[in-house]
């Protein structure tokens, strides 16, 4: 008889998996930069395939790497980011307003990073501690003077926190529900370190944007899961929270806020809330062939994309790329694209510059590079700030320079 290999299960129902969403190949972690030393040795690779639960329809990777892999060293700053920091202090404001936040009251975030959001809440003299993986990016929100806590959040970093006498009046994780490999510890810990009276906010890219937009490059292996609002209210609502209002939010491509608070304290739906679960239903995020069919709406991205570069080669015409970011990895690794294509990649980051892209080892230089070489056209791999982009480097244009966007689907700007 042969052997058959055991499915991979859901990681919040423990459901087998056994539809595809969206299978993407071998793809190395989209964040493991390269030195040019590293360039002489092996590569490791991971299946980037995304499988959907038939039962609570969340869409996930199996996990291959442990946390602390991906996110101990990590190359992403929030704070490189305009639009990001403006985001960030908008809420601030917001949430200041919506909660009478004072000096007595205690904001805590998940997944802190450089201390780019609660600054905005330190500046106004309210207690704030940042809980954040990463040592090297946690060092920098120390040194702006951000109480930050290195380390995994679960429920024994919360119940340790609540033991020393820490509880959360409004706590929160933007682009962290995604990233957790063991949703119910996570969700579970958030529990146990809210306030009674607490508010909770999270962030996260919206699976129906996803699907309606075609954004397969946020699929990546440090993304563990792809979440809709019907099945983010059915993990929370099992660990004792209730979301009972939403904004929609143009990040990541279309991302959803949602506020949530503990059961006990009976929180009302708003219409907001209503509305997008409505309008999952009537996209069929409920129904399994919503998620099989999108591999076809990928595969017809990536023939077009090749089309035009390998059109634009054939002019004689330059490529180059614009941001260095973990969309883009997952973007060219699955097309094929390297310097046969593009010549180079440019990031503002200094931590990414003079290294390589993980897989395709195109080289990243720093944004000077563009008005250097003038190239014809400027391929804009994070696609969701392409408008900062455009601003940012519109001296392109001086010399006859396009931008071009690959997602929805393929596009020159004039």
């Amino acid at each position: 008889m042969a052997h058959q290999a055991l499915s991979p299960v859901c990681r919040f129902c423990g459901e087998p998996l056994i539809h595809t969403f969206c299978n993407l190949g071998m793809s190395p972690p989209s964040n493991a930069y390269l030195s040019e030393e590293n360039l002489r040795h092996a590569e490791t690779f991971f299946p980037l395939h995304a499988l959907v639960c038939d039962k609570c329809k969340l869409v996930q990777l199996e996990q291959f790497q442990a946390p602390n892999e991906i996110f101990s060293d990590y190359a992403y700053f929030s704070s490189y980011s305009q639009s990001w920091l403006q985001h960030a202090k908008e809420y601030a404001e917001s949430m200041t307003s919506r909660l009478s936040l004072s000096g007595k009251k205690q904001v805590v975030e998940i997944a802190s990073n450089d201390g780019y959001l609660l600054q905005y809440f330190h500046q106004k003299g309210i207690s704030v501690l940042g809980i954040e993986p990463a040592e090297n990016v946690a060092e920098v929100a120390i040194s702006k003077g951000i109480n930050t806590l290195v380390s995994f959040f679960g429920v024994e970093t919360a119940e340790k926190l609540v033991a020393a006498g820490t509880k959360a009046d409004l706590l929160l994780g933007n682009n962290v529900l995604a990233h957790v490999p063991d949703i119910n510890d996570f969700v579970k810990g958030m529990a146990v370190l809210l306030a009674e009276d607490g508010t909770l906010t999270m962030e996260f890219p919206h699976l129906l944007q996803l699907i309606r937009f075609n954004q397969f490059d946020t699929i990546y292996h440090e993304h563990f899961s792809y979440l809709s609002l019907h099945t983010v209210k059915e993990i929370f609502s099992s660990h004792g929270l209730t979301i009972f209002d939403i904004d929609e939010i143009p990040t990541h491509g279309g991302s959803l806020r949602i506020y949530a608070q503990h059961n006990k304290a009976n929180p009302q739906p708003t219409e907001s809330f209503s509305k997008v679960l409505a309008d999952e239903d009537t996209a069929g995020i409920n129904e399994i062939r919503t998620y099989t069919n999108f591999q076809l709406k990928v595969q017809e991205t990536k023939r077009k994309l090749l089309s035009f570069l390998i059109e634009a080669k054939e002019k004689g015409s330059s490529v180059v790329c614009y941001g260095a970011a973990a969309k883009g990895n997952t973007l060219l690794n699955y097309c094929g694209i390297r310097e046969d294509f593009v010549d180079y990649v440019v990031d503002k980051n200094p931590h990414k510059q003079d290294r390589f892209l993980p897989g395709t080892h195109v080289p990243i230089c720093s944004p000077e590079r563009i008005m250097e070489t003038k190239p014809d056209y400027v391929l804009i791999l994070p696609w969701n700030i392409q408008d900062e982009v455009i601003e940012q480097m519109s001296g392109v244009r001086e010399w006859g320079g396009k931008f071009v966007v690959p997602i929805l689907e393929v596009k020159v700007l004039a």
